[in-house]
């Protein structure tokens, strides 16, 4: 799908406040809001709106630890690969998962209430999945920069 302008800034002022309304957005696009409203649904039927969420203050829940955490599997051990993806989908722990080049086989973001409930999941958990052969944990101290949105200068323009 080719992008314009007026999709971009649409994309752009939604991912900055998912709630606003069609009227609003259509006011700050320059669009009637009928033909705003054509445009979202064309960039939703496309996929290039996936889904509409809150962004949650993890600290204020409770949730204290922020890790990333390098699995290495052994490779000896049958199905480790679709096993390991199939039992992280069960561990709330785990916000991400991802397969990653260099020496380990995936990167996990994992959430806990605080260094405890982590070091129960990585014991209790993660060690516990067949094929685990290493585990290096990085705890995040501080977060300099993280945000949810796309940056519009990565954004296709037509």
């Amino acid at each position: 799908m080719q992008l314009d302008t007026i999709d971009l800034n649409i994309l752009t002022l939604l991912q900055q406040n998912g709630r606003i309304s069609n009227q609003d957005l259509a006011e700050q696009v320059f669009l009637s809001p009928s033909s705003c409203l054509r445009r979202v649904r064309i960039l939703e039927e496309a996929g290039i709106i996936s889904r509409y969420s809150a962004v949650l203050s993890p600290e204020k829940l409770g949730l204290e630890l922020d890790v990333f955490v390098q699995v290495t599997m052994r490779r000896d051990v049958e199905s480790w690969h679709e096993n390991f993806m199939q039992v992280l989908q069960d561990y709330p722990e785990v916000v991400g998962s991802y397969i990653i080049t260099g020496d380990a086989n995936y990167l996990l973001r994992v959430k806990a209430r605080n260094l405890k409930h982590y070091s129960a999941f990585v014991l209790e958990k993660l060690y516990k999945i067949p094929g685990v052969q290493d585990i290096r944990s990085n705890i995040v101290l501080q977060a300099i920069k993280e945000t949810y949105e796309l940056p519009r200068e990565l954004l296709r323009d037509g």
